[in-house]
């Protein structure tokens, strides 16, 4: 039934600045927008369902574990980042060590926050293009990421990405830990 794709403008010579991209947003706040590195503005479509549920789902078993640990800050795919390389950029899922968080300036942690979560997930809906998705998971890297995961149901497998690293592939169903950047932290992947 979705077979959305985003529609993409670009917008790399009209120089939309923080401010005009967050008033944008504000005035039209049921779109859901991003902007690349690149300078491309996209609008997506809404998720379907199964992409929904399983997103609340992998957020939900971070939230538990961060409430236990209290190390940082859980966000949905609602908060858009404000990335480092000129991206504002919203991850289905992610995390942001207490620390980083509390260098923020109250006003800048209302707004979109000027920062590059530690950890991310992004999930592949069937309209996604994996393409898209990797070059989003590098500009995460390229901004300071520590830890991601591209969770992909279509090819069965995830791709986790990390600082200085080449990405690696493991094949679901699987269990994936947050290693030392979510100590403790495992998520429980479904067979999809």
């Amino acid at each position: 039934m979705n077979n959305l794709l985003p529609v993409i403008l670009n917008l790399k010579h009209v120089g939309l600045s923080d401010e005009q991209f967050y008033q944008l947003c504000q005035a039209n706040e049921t779109w859901k927008l991003e902007q690349t590195a690149k300078g491309e503005l996209l609008i997506m479509p809404p998720v379907g369902g199964v992409s929904g549920n399983r997103e609340s789902d992998f957020n939900g078993q971070l939230w538990l574990w961060n409430r236990q640990t209290q190390l940082g800050k859980v966000f949905s795919s609602s908060t858009i980042f404000r990335l480092p390389n000129g991206g504002k950029r919203s991850p289905d899922v992610a995390w942001v060590a207490n620390q980083r968080w509390e260098s923020l300036t109250p006003e800048y942690q209302e707004k979109f926050p000027p920062i590059c979560p530690d950890f991310v997930i992004e999930l592949r809906s069937r309209t996604d293009s994996l393409s898209d998705l990797q070059e989003k998971m590098q500009e995460y890297l390229n901004s300071g990421l520590q830890l991601g995961w591209l969770i992909n149901p279509q090819a069965q497998q995830v791709e986790i990405y990390r600082q200085n690293q080449t990405v690696e592939i493991v094949q679901l169903p699987a269990s994936l830990s947050g290693e030392d950047i979510l100590p403790g932290f495992v998520l429980e992947l479904p067979v999809f």
